[in-house]
């Protein structure tokens, strides 16, 4: 990841709170800063693409050629941060169409933020801070394993080996979030999931919950159906 000056987290959050977003953050020291696009706009550019992906018409200007890449080599400023499960059939860049430098994605098993440390939280500030995309959604999907294990073990009380352990229990939340709902478990437990999820990166200080509140980053979450292919954005 190259970006140009450092910002400082005082700085940043005093020119988010002018802007309100209007400007994004020079990507490379030899790449002039671009307008941010509007997080909304980026959100509905996503869910174009996913209807392409559904319908089996990829886009033909994808940016997936060598020489797309070659012309991002020198910097990046992707309009979205995809926050989602490592899922071996989770794609994020296929599933909404998206081509190279579009998205700045972090996959972690069962898409978790709290607890996950700054592996995941200070990927997401570097994009926001650094970057200066504008949109962040959290991306859960159907049948998510880990989420299945975690329902499975917590209601067994009983201990998975290794780091397993440590993953299931934070997801614990969630699964208690989702207990006596009416409905399938899973499906209730992963949608409550991505919504802890999303609420805990709009409260994120001092970066994203400060930039949330100034109107400079908008935080959403959303749930990938496995077998049609469709993301449905939840509220």
């Amino acid at each position: 990841m190259r970006a140009g000056r450092p910002t400082s987290r005082r700085e940043f959050v005093k020119q988010t709170a002018l802007t309100a977003g209007a400007a994004s953050l020079a990507a490379s020291g030899a790449t002039a800063a671009q307008p941010s696009p509007d997080a909304d706009a980026v959100l509905a550019k996503l869910l174009e693409g996913n209807a392409r992906f559904i319908k089996g018409q990829p886009s033909l200007m994808s940016r997936r050629r060598p020489s797309d890449f070659a012309a991002l080599a020198e910097g990046q400023a992707p309009t979205a941060i995809i926050v989602a499960c490592a899922d071996s059939r989770v794609a994020p860049e296929l599933i909404f169409d998206q081509g190279v430098g579009d998205l700045f994605v972090v996959r972690v098993a069962g898409n978790v933020v709290s607890g996950a440390g700054p592996i995941v939280t200070g990927s997401v500030e570097y994009a926001v801070a650094e970057l200066g995309t504008r949109l962040i959604l959290v991306l859960g999907h159907s049948k998510c394993g880990a989420v299945k294990a975690a329902i499975q073990h917590i209601e067994a009380d009983d201990a998975l080996p290794g780091s397993i352990h440590d993953l299931v229990h934070l997801l614990k939340p969630a699964v208690l979030d989702a207990k006596g709902q009416p409905g399938d478990k899973l499906d209730n437990t992963i949608r409550a999931n991505v919504r802890r999820c999303v609420g805990q990166l709009r409260a994120e200080g001092p970066i994203l919950a400060e930039t949330v509140k100034s109107g400079g980053l908008k935080v959403v979450g959303g749930v990938y159906d496995l077998a049609t292919g469709k993301v449905e954005i939840l509220d």
